[in-house]
């Protein structure tokens, strides 16, 4: 399914809306031109959860011909995007839970976690932030699937915490402790490797 790069959006010809209404009636183009628009993030979440970019590729084109499949079930209570990484945390638990897989690491980079270092920073700066960074990477990949995806869904990518439940299936209240929950462990994590770096 080839997915051009256009955004709808308020400088396009068409709205989201009149996207996803051609799409339920059957346009693969306004299809396209929908997911098209979301592909490289949607892309990079598959990627951060699966760590294998062959896997996250396969991934992403199941959740494109889910999302055409189910496109008539769309029903615009939320935002599109939404509605699409919803399918795709259905299929990268589908995914995990097929394989007993190695332990996976989550990649994290430096801007995600805003600890970007200077131009002139030192070397044992510049090695620290690398070490954290893979410590981080570690814990995360240590937590249980859901647990993981709430941090990268809130923490990672950015978005709210209604946007999050919604797209993880869970109520509000019951993402906020997931996600706290979480957060304990990566810490808990980091504190122990640096101790053991220590």
């Amino acid at each position: 399914m080839q997915l051009p790069g256009r955004r709808p959006g308020p400088g396009s010809r068409e709205t989201e809306a009149g996207l996803v209404a051609r799409a339920q009636a059957g346009d693969m183009d306004a299809f396209e031109q929908l997911a098209g628009a979301y592909a490289d993030r949607l892309f990079a979440l598959l990627l951060r959860l699966l760590d294998d970019r062959a896997e996250a590729e396969d991934v992403a084109q199941e959740v494109l011909l889910r999302a055409w499949r189910g496109i008539g079930r769309f029903q615009g209570r939320s935002q599109f995007f939404t509605w699409l990484y919803r399918i795709a945390i259905n299929e990268v638990n589908r995914s995990l839970e097929k394989k007993s897989r190695r332990p996976i690491s989550v990649p994290v980079d430096t801007e995600a976690l805003q600890l970007a270092a200077a131009a002139s920073a030192e070397p044992a700066q510049q090695a620290e932030r690398a070490e954290l960074r893979r410590a981080i990477s570690k814990a995360l990949a240590d937590l249980p699937p859901p647990a993981r995806t709430a941090i990268v869904l809130r923490d990672v990518e950015g978005l709210s915490t209604q946007e999050a439940a919604e797209i993880a299936g869970v109520a509000e209240a019951a993402f906020k402790s997931r996600l706290h929950q979480a957060r304990l462990k990566v810490r808990a994590a980091i504190g122990d490797e640096a101790l053991l770096a220590g």
